[in-house]
């Protein structure tokens, strides 16, 4: 049987190019890959944790609160979409309306900054 402590020695001498080509060595020696035990560990290497969270990427812009200022937040929500004053004026005065719908991050972040900015108190979801 090998001295593994020397084996250890030995191989801890070897370039990076040398390593290289043990590791192809041995693939075609004992026909298997060095890749695969590393895969196969990933994909069972923490069974019970749980997948990681997808970022959102659309969002709505709802208001919250129209807040003291109900003229600004209804010329912004008529900036940042195409209604009339009437239906703006009503989608102000109506708790959790829908400015946008599934729009993008900085869209989203844009448009609340906009209606904060005139008073309105805004949750993106």
């Amino acid at each position: 049987m090998a001295d593994i402590n020397k084996l250890a020695e030995e191989l801890s001498k070897l370039t990076v190019l040398e390593a290289s080509e043990l590791v192809k060595t041995l693939e075609e020696e004992w026909g298997v890959s060095a890749a695969a035990p590393v895969a196969i560990a990933a994909a069972g290497a923490a069974p019970g944790a749980a997948e990681p969270e997808e970022e959102k990427t659309e969002f709505d812009v709802v208001i919250k609160e129209t807040g003291p200022k109900k003229i600004d937040v209804i010329k912004a929500i008529r900036q940042l979409t195409s209604l009339g004053l009437v239906d703006a004026k009503n989608m102000a005065e109506t708790a959790d309306s829908k400015v946008l719908t599934q729009v993008g991050k900085e869209a989203a972040n844009d448009a609340k900054e906009k209606l904060e900015a005139a008073g309105a108190v805004v949750e993106l979801a």
